[in-house]
């Protein structure tokens, strides 16, 4: 009797290491701007002016972040999860299984984990748009680079119509929506104590205000700025995919003058869009929608410089040790993406130290490395003793109906050290 063929996690032969080295780069770096949202009143996320007049190194740090990480590192997570889609269905259907159950179970559980991440821990959830997207763009994945490139960057263009759209008719809008967008860009004083007071509170207090902000995130900010953002960034990942571009197989040339480009370009458009906003006053309606076009494409020419150097160096051999610990974080991506929320949180949160709103910009950004050093130690240290990251697993566990084995034997430890 033949024996019906069965699906089963990607085997650790079929990672692709390039895509691990860039996976592990994307989630260290997005602490960068994430931290930001763990420790401080939301709108300090987006504006530098939100809680008052910064201290010159405040505002230079904040600075920095935002031309380097702002929408960098979310724009590389996304090219990769497109990616990862095409690579996953492609695996499937090689063991001759059909791939699309597979997927929709495997996005299912993605979007119960992150509406857990979501409303009990962080307000600032990624895996719920990502579960979305992946469920809406699956039927994409067949589609030659050439129309997944145009069909991405046709969704990108349509939320970069929608901000532009509404930040030119804004003067038309009812004066009670202009007013609370503008307090939700500078919010009043008493607004500000109220957030403080509650994320320096215990889990109770923080509720509302995490209710709150996930579910905006999930509704309008979705609709208006996420699923084109995030969606369009996954069909150009699914076309960079098959153009061999985030698996490194193009020469080590192509992907250094990728680097030039993407900053010789990207960085003076993203700086532009700083100056812009320096120069009308910080703005609400040229800060979050005209003059944050500058960004908002910047950071994607942005980010393929920073893929570029990347692989460039990859291809180089050089820094071998840091690649190697860069992919193993590649590997436990979700663990250590929900590790950044635990560890942030405890520490900035009043169920942990409460130091919510009372660490400065260069403290934030000195937390940030030192996570990033506990992550490039622990990481390698967990796979040579076990085949996945714990939250890997218990995905994998979900997605296919049986655990594989999670502990490696006593050769296949020894031969991963």
């Amino acid at each position: 009797m033949r024996t019906m063929p069965s699906a089963a996690p990607v085997a650790e032969s079929e990672r692709l290491q390039a895509l691990d080295v860039i996976r592990g780069f994307a989630v260290l770096g997005i602490l960068v701007m994430n931290v930001q949202m763990f420790s401080m009143p939301y709108a300090a996320y987006f504006n530098p002016f939100a809680l008052g007049q910064p201290s010159s190194r405040d505002l230079a740090v904040w600075s920095i972040a935002h031309v380097l990480a702002d929408q960098k590192f979310m724009t590389i997570f996304s090219l990769l999860f497109g990616a990862g889609v095409l690579l996953q269905a492609a695996r499937v259907a090689e063991r001759g299984v059909s791939p699309g159950a597979i997927h929709y179970r495997r996005m299912t559980w993605l979007l119960v984990f992150g509406l857990l991440h979501a409303y009990v821990l962080w307000h600032g959830d990624i895996l719920v748009l990502y579960a979305v997207c992946g469920m809406l763009l699956y039927p994409a994945r067949r589609l030659s680079p050439r129309t997944l490139l145009a069909l991405g960057l046709g969704a990108l263009a349509v939320g970069s119509a929608i901000a532009l759209s509404a930040g030119l008719t804004m003067d038309m809008w009812p004066p009670e929506a202009v007013r609370d967008f503008s307090d939700s860009w500078k919010p009043p004083a008493d607004e500000i104590a109220a957030e403080t007071a509650a994320f320096q509170g215990g889990w109770m207090s923080q509720l509302p205000w995490r209710t709150a902000y996930s579910s905006e995130a999930q509704t309008s900010d979705m609709f208006f700025w996420g699923i084109w953002r995030a969606g369009g960034l996954m069909l150009a990942g699914m076309a960079l995919l098959k153009l061999g571009v985030l698996t490194g197989a193009r020469p080590r040339a192509f992907f250094a003058r990728l680097a030039v480009v993407g900053f010789g370009v990207g960085l003076p458009l993203v700086a532009w869009g700083l100056a812009r906003n320096h120069a009308t006053g910080w703005n609400v309606r040229d800060g979050f929608f005209l003059a944050a076009q500058w960004n908002y494409w910047g950071s994607l020419i942005v980010s393929l410089g920073w893929i570029g150097l990347l692989l460039t160096l990859w291809h180089s051999g050089a820094a071998r040790g840091t690649m190697a610990r860069l992919a193993a974080v590649g590997r436990m991506a979700f663990t250590c993406y929900i590790f950044e929320t635990l560890i942030s949180t405890s520490v900035f949160y009043g169920h942990g130290l409460g130091l919510f709103g009372r660490v400065d910009r260069l403290g934030q950004m000195l937390f940030t490395v030192a996570v990033w050093i506990v992550l490039l130690i622990v990481a390698p240290l967990w796979l040579a003793r076990f085949r996945y990251g714990p939250l890997e697993w218990l995905w994998r566990t979900l997605t296919y109906g049986h655990a594989e084995p999670l502990a490696r034997g006593p050769k296949t430890a020894a031969s991963a050290v």
